[in-house]
């Protein structure tokens, strides 16, 4: 309990001389405290919405609940042992990232989106997690690390061709209206707002910048990896709730 109390005291975290160690145990706690806050508000507000949102609302919820517990395990794991908890990061991702490629197909699905599209977006993220997992925690010392990380991006690229030019992009661009606005803002999370965890990976290893080691404390990785978190899957949520909510008062206008 002293432990948590020295960590999570703004004070010797922003007072005197900054602790990185302090710091990144901050933001897991801030972290696991924001993820359930959003799951709460998303699940309580499925009731709030057009029924066709409420799918999309409850897997947003359930994103970010699957997010809050992992935090509490790697804070604790942090805490205790000072090591990036990789492993359990990589577990909360192959668990939530999929589910958001599968808001894609969830806001597509009345406008003719197919059950195939859904699993080539959900393959391209576990191939995407899988290689970045092997190029951080098995290569993330070697210079190496770098061909893991193009190889992870490859995965990302292909996620980003079909939610911005591929069958998503089409089936948004024929349903218009909302759908059409939620899959450019989601897209647009794929694009700029998974971008944030490449800047991780890259600082995190190595050798992530194409073999170079760029000096930075790998602890910074942890905290990139947090505010990504924190903006991606609660501003992926968000997105859709508003969308959702929009849609409603026209409905019952």
């Amino acid at each position: 309990m002293e432990t948590l109390l020295s960590i999570t005291n703004a004070s010797n975290i922003f007072g005197g001389e900054f602790n990185l160690t302090q710091a990144i145990a901050f933001t897991f706690f801030v972290g696991s405290m924001a993820m359930m806050a959003a799951t709460a508000f998303f699940w309580l507000e499925m009731k709030n919405v057009n029924p066709k949102w409420r799918t999309s609302l409850m897997v947003s919820g359930l994103i970010t609940f699957i997010a809050a517990v992992h935090y509490f395990y790697m804070r604790d794991y942090f805490v205790e042992t000072g090591e990036s908890p990789t492993f359990f990061r990589y577990v909360d991702w192959l668990l939530t990232v999929p589910l958001m490629c599968v808001e894609f197909y969830l806001i597509t699905k009345k406008a003719g989106g197919k059950i195939s599209t859904m699993w080539k977006l959900i393959f391209a993220s576990v191939f995407m997690l899988v290689t970045g997992y092997i190029g951080e925690a098995i290569y993330g010392g070697q210079t190496i690390s770098w061909f893991w990380g193009f190889i992870s991006g490859l995965g990302h690229f292909y996620i980003i061709y079909l939610v911005w030019f591929g069958e998503i992009a089409q089936l948004a661009k024929n349903a218009g209206g909302a759908v059409l606005k939620a899959n450019k803002a989601l897209a647009w999370f794929v694009l700029a707002g998974w971008a944030i965890y490449p800047i991780g990976y890259i600082m995190g290893t190595q050798g992530g910048l194409f073999g170079m080691d760029l000096g930075v404390n790998a602890g910074f990785m942890d905290v990139v990896y947090n505010i990504g978190d924190a903006v991606n899957k609660i501003g992926f949520g968000l997105v859709i709730y508003a969308l959702a909510v929009s849609e409603s008062k026209e409905v019952a206008k």
